[in-house]
């Protein structure tokens, strides 16, 4: 209930500020931050991942498999939004990195609580918190849809985790992520 409150949201990180930061990190940091942006995910859920919830990786495409994370479980395992794919710009990287990690090997052994004092102490990031990566992601997605990117506007909240597979609306819940100066334009 309070979550669905927007009192005090973490600011929005943007693409080029957390990819800047994200390459100047250790490789699973790095990795870690890069997924986190891709699938618009929480840095806890990100930092859980391990090599085995990668079901493909290529150079040009992975696929990342949220069903067996503890918010991955639903009612329905078999959901196809439970799977998403990376592709575009970063995807070799991304891959590259994936394949380097143990089949148990978690991305990052950092907390969203460690992410933060990490951000405090850096003057480029000391603005954002862990959750400013889903935020940012997700207004830079609402962002290309205003400008006319081809894709339908209720794949935002199913890459955030916030809906059903059978709604063909924006989610609430995804709405009170987007900044006002990204609802404004």
């Amino acid at each position: 209930m309070g979550a669905a409150i927007p009192l005090n949201q973490s600011l929005a990180v943007p693409k080029d500020t957390l990819v800047e930061w994200a390459l100047r990190q250790d490789p699973r940091v790095c990795l870690a931050a890069l997924v986190a942006w891709k699938t618009a995910s929480r840095w806890g859920d990100v930092c859980n991942l391990a090599r085995r919830h990668f079901v493909l990786v290529t150079d040009k495409e992975v696929i990342v498999d949220w069903h067996n994370l503890p918010k991955g479980r639903s009612r329905n395992p078999y959901s196809k939004s439970k799977l998403v794919v990376i592709a575009g710009p970063l995807t070799a990287a991304i891959a590259a990195l994936i394949r380097s990690l143990g089949d148990f090997q978690q991305l990052s052994g950092i907390t969203a609580s460690q992410l933060d004092r990490m951000w405090a102490a850096d003057p480029s990031m000391s603005q954002f918190s862990a959750h400013s990566i889903k935020r940012g992601a997700v207004d830079h997605l609402m962002e290309a849809k205003a400008g006319g990117a081809p894709f339908p506007a209720h794949l935002i909240s199913r890459l955030a985790k916030h809906a059903n597979d059978v709604d063909p609306t924006v989610a609430d819940m995804t709405v009170r992520y987007v900044s006002n100066s990204v609802a404004c334009s």
